[in-house]
């Protein structure tokens, strides 16, 4: 089969599309033919070396969590599928961007009737941690949420359940995004230089609390602006999160099939957009990261394999 694999820390040039074994389930495991594959930003920086530390690789390595596609082949004592069923679901084991996967039956849920191949392989890592964030600073009716890198991924799905959960949410993005983030009851409001000002002025004075998805002194805003630290949750700057005692609470914070068949069902029932800002074929990886590393997409980018 064709994968992604790198052979060593770098830049988009080390991203090669191999022929590799195709790989078999073990008990309860299904193998799956993937149809959409997300890709992440973690994922750049992964790849670069940049989190070796935290999550180091071992090479050749592959790539990927988020997947969608139909069930091939089931191993012994798999529980609730079979062969046929369409699926979406995630890897821990970086296979995802591949023509074939093995998943453990624990880390997929059933394809919802009606929700496309490219949102559902883009659901998990975006949706889960928009989730977990949105819970880790718990916002209601009677509060103001300001969400950077509102028109991102993560942001895009923050956003829209900040929302469902009736709060006021302020947007930061750019003013190219700010008809989208208004259609779906978000304030949105232009970062750079001046921004404090201008969030203080959409929010009437006052914020109740900030979800950072893009790290760039958002958390220092956070603090200027008067959010009180444990209503403040970073994904991107861990180290000013530290600082102040603000929240990193992400994917790993709701990384279950519980949480994703939520969020699936939410998406197919048109009440959860996930916008799909490219779709790129498998042998363009490169160029599928080169457009996601410019941090300017409007969504979700997906690798069809």
């Amino acid at each position: 089969m064709k994968a992604v694999r790198f052979h060593e820390y770098g830049g988009i040039d080390v991203l090669r599309v191999e022929d590799v074994e195709r790989p078999g389930p073990g008990p309860g495991q299904l193998l799956v033919e993937v149809r959409a594959a997300g890709i992440q930003p973690g994922e750049t920086h992964i790849r670069a070396g940049g989190l070796h530390e935290r999550w180091p690789a071992t090479f050749p390595s592959g790539q990927g969590s988020d997947l969608a596609g139909v069930v091939v082949e089931t191993g012994a004592h798999v529980r609730g599928f079979a062969v046929g069923d369409e699926v979406l679901g995630f890897t821990h084991r970086r296979a995802s961007h591949a023509q074939f996967v093995v998943v453990d039956d624990v880390n997929v849920v059933s394809l919802p009737q009606g929700l496309p191949w490219d949102v559902a392989g883009s659901l998990y890592v975006a949706g889960t941690t928009a989730y977990a964030t949105v819970f880790a600073v718990d916002p209601g009716p009677a509060d103001t949420v300001v969400v950077s890198g509102a028109a991102g991924g993560v942001g895009s799905l923050a956003v829209q359940l900040g929302r469902r959960r009736g709060a006021t949410v302020i947007g930061l993005a750019s003013e190219r995004n700010h008809a989208w983030l208004k259609d779906r009851g978000v304030v949105p409001v232009t970062y750079g230089e001046g921004v404090a000002d201008r969030i203080r002025q959409a929010s009437g004075g006052s914020v109740d609390a900030f979800i950072d998805t893009f790290g760039d002194g958002y958390v220092e805003l956070a603090v200027e602006l008067g959010v009180r630290p444990e209503r403040i949750n970073t994904i991107r700057d861990w180290q000013a999160a530290a600082g102040v005692g603000a929240g990193t609470y992400g994917e790993g914070a709701a990384a279950c099939a519980v949480v994703l068949g939520q969020l699936a069902r939410l998406a197919a029932r048109g009440e959860l957009e996930v916008p799909i800002a490219g779709t790129f074929p498998l042998e363009q990886v490169q160029d599928a990261f080169r457009e996601l590393e410019r941090q300017h997409t409007h969504g979700k980018i997906v690798l069809r394999p």
